[in-house]
């Protein structure tokens, strides 16, 4: 049997075993230099509290589902799509440059991928969200990977959020995304984390399609 076959029958007992609707997003976290020290200290404590919230909800716990692209040097999956019960928050540390454009692109090749297996499963799913974390900006060009977010949220294929730390490139930011930049207070890691466990909560508690009314967002400002 190949790794592929055994793949594909470990989806089906995944889904087999928890059929409800998915509710996918994808965190591309800015893990370069510039983030050492405070910044990442908060931003790893930020992902506990969204993993700690959403597995209080029941339904959320297993129809929220969490990926994580790092991109700080080279850009890496660290984590997988799994659901918010199987989600195990990394320990992320700060290294190198910014390739956020391939990080990006690789984000939006997982979603892609991701959806394609829940149709193969027979699984429904809300639109998936992507949300872009950095400080600062993309050091290995980003027009390629605006236009492939721009044509993705045109098609309603996602929804791409972008947030920026203080002295983040929010020039570049409010170019990539048809959705204006967030800029964090301070190092809010936490109310914001705790405001996107919240909207997924919303979100999981619809249908698929139905329009759901976010949070106020109180961690940031546009």
């Amino acid at each position: 049997m190949s790794d592929q076959t055994e793949y594909a029958g470990f989806e089906a007992s995944e889904f087999a075993e928890n059929p409800e609707p998915r509710v996918p997003c994808v965190l591309l976290l800015d893990v370069s230099g510039s983030m050492g020290g405070k910044p990442i200290a908060e931003l790893n404590e930020g992902l506990v509290t969204l993993k700690d919230t959403l597995s209080a909800d029941s339904l959320a716990s297993k129809r929220a589902e969490l990926a994580i692209v790092t991109f700080g040097g080279t850009v890496d999956v660290v984590q997988d799509f799994v659901t918010a019960e199987n989600f195990h928050p990394p320990h992320l540390s700060a290294r190198g440059g910014t390739p956020m454009a391939q990080a990006i692109i690789t984000g939006l090749d997982m979603i892609a991928t991701r959806k394609s297996t829940y149709r193969a499963n027979g699984v429904s799913y809300y639109r998936p969200w992507v949300f872009l974390i950095t400080d600062g900006g993309p050091d290995d060009g980003w027009q390629a990977a605006a236009e492939q977010v721009k044509a993705g949220e045109a098609s309603k294929g996602f929804a791409f959020f972008t947030v920026g730390v203080e002295g983040s490139n929010f020039d570049v930011l409010s170019k990539i995304s048809s959705r204006a930049p967030v800029k964090l207070k301070g190092l809010n890691f936490r109310d914001l984390f705790l405001w996107l466990s919240q909207s997924m909560q919303s979100v999981s508690q619809s249908s698929p399609g139905d329009k759901v009314t976010l949070p106020p967002v109180g961690w940031g400002e546009i």
